[in-house]
């Protein structure tokens, strides 16, 4: 069976310097894949080129066995409206929006009327445990309120593959771990693929893979951070 996403010679650069040197990656329907290494080591910029956000400069990104590189801006924008769901550390949510609003804000871009967008929003907010601050604002919250609301805006629209880049990196450990559970969970229970970026093991045990990097390549010595299998 083909994977559902893949990155074949991928290679970036910015200007002179090196971020991607020919990397190789496959993920399966459903499968969590830990991208891991060292600060500096290509794992974010991996990750914006597989979800479209930046273009390889060489290799190809296929979704579906089609190549993403080749279609427009717009279409990759709303392939991650739709089938892709991005988290980023901070969350990023809208601060001038509430927590309902942030979370709706993927169904009404792709159209979806603001009721049923609303109520789509407060049931996810209620699966992530984070109801009760529907009405609040990003800044009235703490970080792992935040990020719950950022998780349940990465998955409203039921994406096929989620991208989390270093999600739990600026929560306690214990909050990291409920977040990052949470997110697991939800992953398995709907069959959404995962790229996970982290630098930390105990965050990479959670994935059924690990693929480390090493100076913009995959580390030949495959240790990592000691989770693959």
């Amino acid at each position: 069976m083909s994977a559902l996403l893949s990155g074949t010679g991928l290679v970036r650069n910015y200007g002179a310097t090196p971020a991607l040197r020919g990397i190789d990656l496959q993920v399966g329907e459903g499968e969590i894949v830990a991208v891991t290494g060292p600060s500096g080591c290509g794992k974010s910029t991996l990750l914006h080129c597989l979800a479209g956000i930046i273009r390889v400069d060489a290799g190809t990104v296929s979704y579906r066995e089609q190549d993403i590189g080749l279609w427009s801006e717009a279409a990759r924008s709303r392939l991650r409206r739709t089938e892709y769901g991005v988290l980023f550390q901070f969350g990023q949510l809208v601060p001038e929006l509430t927590a309902v609003e942030n979370v709706a804000l993927p169904l009404l871009l792709a159209g979806t009327g603001r009721r049923e967008a609303r109520q789509t929003a407060l049931d996810w907010l209620e699966r992530l445990g984070v109801a009760e601050f529907a009405e609040q604002r990003p800044g009235t919250m703490s970080g792992g309120q935040q990020q719950r609301c950022a998780t349940a805006r990465a998955l409203i629209t039921e994406p096929r593959v989620l991208f989390a880049d270093e999600p739990t990196g600026a929560l306690d450990v214990l909050t990291g771990e409920q977040v990052l559970g949470q997110i697991v969970r939800v992953a398995r229970e709907q069959g959404t693929a995962v790229v996970l970026v982290t630098h930390e093991a105990s965050v990479a045990a959670y994935a059924d893979r690990e693929v480390a990097l090493r100076d913009g390549a995959v580390d030949p010595t495959g240790l990592g951070l000691g989770v693959g299998r």
